[in-house]
C-alpha cells in the first residue's frame, strides 16, 4: 500500500499526461496532489466548479461539507447540480458528480452546518493528523471566522475565496508561517449580526455566473501550486478580481502583531 502511494499508476499517468508535460510539473508534483487531503467548506458557486477541477487533477482525496439543498436558482452558477438534482443534498450529490468524474480519487462528505461544537470533527482535524488544505467556500464572516482561529490553532494553510456580483477575493494564510491570518486582513467581523454590518451575499446582492466560475478557476489554480509544488503564489497577498472591468490587482498584508488570534 506505501508502494501505491509513492508511484503512479498507468491509469493515473494516462490521466493526468498534460499535468505531467506541463514544465516546472513533473511526477513527483503529480504523487504529491495524489496523496494530498483537502476539506472544502461549501458546494455552492464556488465549491462546485472548484472541486471538480481539483477532482480533475488528481487530489487523492476531497472531503465537502454543506447543510444546504439544491435549489433552482442554484443552477445558474452550482456546476455540478442540474434540474434533476433540486431538492437533495448539495454535499451529497457533489460527492456523487466528482466519483463519476475521477474514480481513480476518493471522495467524501458530510450533511451539516459547520459550528464551534462540531468543526473539529468535520474539518477532520485532530492533534495527529490533519488536511493538508482548508478551502473556504462559504458565504458568511463568522464561518470564515472559526474557520480562521482553526486554520491557526491547527496549523493547517487556509485557502479562503469570496465571490458577490461581479468581483471576488482570495487569500492562502499560511499559520505555520506567522504571515498574518484572514483576521489580520479583515479585522473583527463577528461582533455583529451580518444583517447589521450589512453583509452582502448572492442571496441579498445576485452575483454573475461567471464570477463565480473565475474565482473557483484562480482558487483551485492556488490550491494545485500549494499541493503539488508546495509553494504559495499569494504570499502575504489579498488578491482583488473585478470582473466588470477585467482587472485583477494584489494588495499586499502582514501580520499583525496585536491579533489576537495568530499573533
Amino acid at each position: 500500500m506505501a508502494n501505491d502511494k509513492m508511484r503512479l499508476t498507468d491509469a493515473e499517468l494516462l490521466r493526468y499526461s498534460r499535468q505531467i508535460l506541463l514544465e516546472g510539473w513533473d511526477i513527483d508534483a503529480q504523487i504529491r496532489l495524489k496523496n494530498s487531503q483537502v476539506v472544502i467548506l461549501g458546494a455552492g458557486g464556488l465549491g462546485c466548479p472548484v472541486s471538480e477541477t481539483l477532482a480533475r487533477a488528481g487530489v487523492g482525496h476531497i472531503h465537502i461539507i454543506d447543510d444546504d439543498v439544491i435549489e433552482l436558482s442554484n443552477l445558474q452558477r452550482q456546476t455540478l447540480f442540474t434540474a434533476y438534482d433540486v431538492g437533495q443534498p448539495k454535499a451529497k450529490v457533489a460527492q456523487q458528480r466528482l466519483a463519476q468524474i475521477n474514480e481513480l480519487i476518493s471522495v467524501s462528505y458530510d450533511i451539516a452546518r459547520i459550528n464551534r461544537d462540531n468543526a473539529k470533527i468535520l474539518l477532520h482535524l485532530s492533534e495527529t493528523c490533519c488536511p493538508d488544505l482548508i478551502l473556504d467556500c462559504s458565504d458568511n464572516f463568522a464561518t470564515r471566522d472559526l474557520l480562521n482561529r482553526l486554520s491557526v490553532s491547527h496549523h493547517v494553510p487556509l485557502l479562503s475565496a469570496s465571490a458577490i456580483a461581479m468581483t471576488g477575493q482570495l487569500a492562502l494564510y499560511e499559520p505555520q508561517k506567522q504571515t498574518g491570518c484572514y483576521h489580520c486582513v479583515f479585522g473583527s467581523t463577528t461582533d455583529t449580526t451580518d444583517a447589521e454590518v450589512g453583509t452582502q451575499n448572492c442571496t441579498n446582492s445576485g452575483v454573475l455566473a461567471s464570477t463565480t466560475a473565475v474565482m473557483a478557476s484562480l482558487q483551485a489554480n492556488a490550491a494545485l501550486q500549494y499541493l503539488g509544488l508546495t509553494r504559495n503564489p499569494l504570499t502575504s497577498q489579498l488578491l482583488l478580481w473585478d470582473g466588470k472591468r477585467m482587472s485583477q490587482r494584489l494588495i499586499r498584508y502582514q501580520q499583525d502583531k496585536a491579533c489576537p488570534i495568530c499573533s
